[in-house]
C-alpha cells in the first residue's frame, strides 16, 4: 500500500469515528404502580434501549432534578443498562425545567433526543418533549417504536400507530422523538454497573413554574365500577340480548310498590355491584 493510501484511510477512518451519531435520551423518576417506590420509568428505559441499539451512537443520560435518595435510586437504574455516566441537571421542586433542558440541549448539540411520552408521577401531561421541540425549534416525532436506520443527517423511524400498525417516517436531524409502550422492551439493570456509574451534577439557572403553585394536588380515587353492558355486533344478537330472560337467579320484580321501596331496592343493588360504597 502507498504511502498516500494509507494517509487517506487512516482520515477517512477518523472522519467516521468523529461523526458518530450523538444520541441525548431524557430520563426520569418512575414510581412502580403497586409498590410506589422509585424506580426506573419503563418508557424512559425504553428509550435508553432503543439508543443503546444505535450502532456507532453516543448516548448522554440527562435529568432534570435534585439528587435525593429517590432519584439516585432511579437514576442507577438506568446506569445499570450499560452507561458510565449520567448527566443531572440540577432543578429544585417546583421549577419549570424545559429551559434548563433546552440549555443543555442547545450546547451539547445532540443530534437526536429521545424522551418517553409521559412521565410516571407528577404532572404527566406528556407536554414536555412538544415544549422541548418549540422551544429548540425541532421537529417532533410522537409514538416511537424503533429507529431503523440513520443516513446523512437523515433519520427513518418506525411510528407506532392503532391496532398494532406502523408508519414509516423520514426525519432530518437534529429532531425529538417520544417513544411508546410498542418499542423494545428494556433490559435488565446490573447491580455493579449501577454502583460503578457515575451521576454529574451540573447547575442550571432556575425558572419557577408560575401555573403549578397554584394547583390542588390530592391522591387519585378508585373510580366507581362499572355496570356490566352487554355488546352485540349485530341488530340480530342486539334483539335476541335485549329479549333473553336473566340467567341470574338473585334478582327481584318489584310490583305495586311505594316510590320510596323503589328507590331503597334499587340503592341496594348498586351498592351489591359496588358502584356505591
Amino acid at each position: 500500500m502507498r504511502p498516500d493510501t494509507h494517509d487517506t484511510a487512516a482520515r477517512n477512518s477518523g472522519a467516521q469515528a468523529s461523526a458518530a451519531l450523538e444520541v441525548a435520551v431524557l430520563v426520569s423518576v418512575g414510581r412502580h404502580p403497586v409498590t410506589g417506590r422509585a424506580r426506573r420509568a419503563d418508557q424512559d428505559a425504553r428509550g435508553v434501549e432503543l439508543a443503546l441499539a444505535l450502532s456507532e451512537a453516543r448516548v448522554t443520560l440527562l435529568h432534570a432534578g435534585s439528587l435525593d435518595e429517590e432519584s439516585e435510586s432511579a437514576m442507577r437504574g438506568y446506569l445499570g443498562m450499560g452507561l458510565p455516566a449520567l448527566t443531572l441537571v440540577e432543578q429544585p421542586p417546583g421549577a419549570d425545567v424545559v429551559p434548563a433542558l433546552a440549555d443543555t440541549l442547545s450546547d451539547a448539540q445532540p443530534q437526536l433526543v429521545i424522551a418517553g411520552e409521559r412521565a410516571e408521577q407528577g404532572e404527566g401531561s406528556g407536554m414536555l418533549p412538544y415544549l422541548l421541540a418549540e422551544r429548540l425549534g425541532w421537529p417532533l416525532v410522537s409514538g416511537l417504536a424503533a429507529v431503523e436506520k440513520v443516513e446523512n443527517g437523515v433519520a427513518t423511524l418506525l411510528q407506532a400507530l392503532p391496532r398494532g400498525q406502523r408508519r414509516r417516517l423520514q426525519v432530518r436531524l437534529p429532531a425529538i422523538v417520544s417513544v411508546d409502550a410498542a418499542a423494545a422492551a428494556a433490559r435488565q439493570s446490573a447491580f455493579g454497573p449501577a454502583r460503578r456509574g457515575e451521576i454529574e451534577v451540573q447547575p442550571a439557572a432556575v425558572e419557577w413554574d408560575e401555573a403549578q403553585a397554584e394547583w390542588s394536588v390530592a391522591p387519585a380515587r378508585k373510580r366507581p365500577k362499572r355496570l356490566k353492558i352487554v355488546k352485540a355486533a349485530s341488530a340480530r344478537d342486539r334483539f335476541k340480548a335485549a329479549a333473553a330472560k336473566a340467567e341470574g337467579a338473585g334478582g327481584q320484580v318489584l310490583t305495586d310498590v311505594t316510590p320510596e321501596q323503589g328507590a331503597e331496592a334499587i340503592l341496594k343493588l348498586l351498592k351489591e355491584e359496588g358502584v356505591l360504597r
